[in-house]
């Protein structure tokens, strides 16, 4: 669908810039970069967006190789693009990882300034989400990160993905220990299909008890978005608690769009999802 602009208000709520090296992923024999393209600038990302049609969006570090380094290299270009452009937000990442806790630290000192409005973590760099594996550095460095989230108001995005230490289990027990007080972002709704089994009705159970939790439908298998947007009109909770994002350049953005658009609810939930529910979350 290229040159096709997006038919109604749109916010991207979760995506990535800057450029990373290619990499011999698994057995391949060479380096590959698999996304085909980066946003490895601020205009590069800016023109994406325009091209599209999109009004406003969150940009987070790119990431996918096993270097630790290699997102908080890119917390000066988010730090940049939101200073540069006012239509665009950004997260800066962070790790649990203690071998990380001088970066981490680096970058919460910035998680006050003006246009940050999210942290960014992954456990498929190492480590675990459940508070029950943390050694007491390990503890100290997320206390830290929490505890900046809180101060600044930020929204806490994790990876979540089926099998491995970003399985939705793990997750269960950070989000009962620290989403009452902490805005917490389980990026992916589960990433697969036991993930949204899981999750669809504990997730709304989650909001009905309070927890300040938030989800966006990249990665969703077939019937995952269908469930959710239906149970969310059933039970009548929820509503706010979804966001549209594309995960570009890692998945694609039309077919993110009509995992939305596509589905049979109403127009005010698409809306909503489509680009209400960000203005809220980060201010209009």
């Amino acid at each position: 669908m290229a040159g096709d602009r997006v038919p109604r208000r749109t916010i991207d709520g979760h995506s990535h810039i800057g450029a990373m090296d290619a990499w011999k992923f698994y057995d391949l024999k060479e380096p590959v970069k698999p996304t085909v393209y980066e946003f490895a600038t601020s205009d590069d990302y800016r023109r994406h967006m325009d091209d599209l049609g999109v009004e406003r969006a969150l940009v987070l570090p790119n990431y996918g190789i096993p270097v630790q380094g290699q997102p908080f290299s890119l917390n000066p270009l988010v730090l940049d693009t939101v200073k540069a452009h006012d239509r665009i937000k950004g997260g800066l990442w962070v790790s649990f990882l203690p071998q990380n806790k001088e970066m981490t630290l680096e970058a919460l000192r910035h998680a006050g300034e003006d246009g940050i409005v999210a942290l960014k973590t992954t456990f498929l760099l190492g480590g675990n989400p459940d508070p029950g594996t943390w050694d007491e550095e390990t503890r100290e460095i997320a206390e830290a990160c929490f505890a900046a989230a809180r101060e600044h108001d930020l929204v806490f995005h994790f990876h979540t993905s089926p099998g491995g230490t970003s399985d939705l289990n793990n997750y269960i027990p950070l989000v009962e220990r620290y989403a009452r007080e902490v805005k917490t972002y389980l990026v992916h709704f589960g990433g697969g299909v036991s993930g949204h089994i899981r999750l669809v009705p504990r997730f709304l159970d989650w909001v009905e008890q309070g927890y300040q939790v938030y989800t966006d439908t990249t990665w969703a298998i077939g019937f995952g978005v269908r469930w959710l947007l239906t149970e969310i009109e059933r039970r009548g909770v929820g509503a706010d608690r979804v966001l549209f994002a594309s995960d570009e350049p890692w998945s694609d953005f039309w077919g993110e769009y009509y995992k939305i658009a596509g589905q049979p609810v109403s127009e005010e939930l698409k809306n909503r999802i489509l680009h209400q529910n960000f203005e809220d979350l980060y201010g209009g």
